[in-house]
């Protein structure tokens, strides 16, 4: 019965981690983890070790120095500054109440790096370079967190199910 009830409460909580990597009010990765967490408790931690925990922690980590390494390498790329970079990230969370969703998660950090770079002094050529950089970083870091975090929770499977899965 704990196991059904804790593989339920860990799949809801995947599904609210993996729509947190796009929506920047929910946490993508740590929902992810404390979904696994929560099944460990209800299960007494029968299928997870505290290994697979810390390594499971440690892609924690790596989804959040993606997101900034992305977004950083991205504007820096295109000749952004670090305001490009704050502006990005301001509009990251900004964008969505101002513009709505899904549209102010896209524009948001554009138009964030873009003000950035004009109020640094930039002309908006230049401004609008780095803010393409910004937002392609933007992507490509979120691509790449889909990935570790799709990582994680076939790795999750694979070890409550293990060789079942086949």
């Amino acid at each position: 019965m704990m196991n059904a009830l804790g593989l339920v409460i860990a799949i809801i909580l995947f599904i609210l981690g993996i729509a947190g990597t796009v929506l920047p009010i929910l946490p993508g990765a740590p929902l992810i983890w404390i979904g696994m967490f929560i099944y460990g408790l209800l299960t007494h931690f029968t299928n997870v070790t505290t290994e697979f925990y810390i390594l499971q922690g440690i892609g924690v980590a790596l989804t959040f120095l993606v997101d900034y390494m992305g977004t950083a390498y991205g504007t820096k790329r295109y000749g952004g500054s670090s305001t490009a970079i704050w502006g990005g990230v301001i509009g990251l969370i900004a964008g969505p109440f101002i513009l709505g969703i899904p549209l102010g998660f896209i524009l948001g950090p554009f138009l964030g790096a873009l003000l950035g770079e004009i109020l640094r002094g930039k002309d908006w050529r230049g401004g609008f370079k780095a803010a393409l950089g910004t937002l392609i970083g933007l992507i490509g870091g979120t691509l790449l967190k889909f990935v570790i975090e799709g990582a994680m929770i076939a790795w999750f499977f694979w070890t409550i199910f293990g060789n079942n899965l086949l």
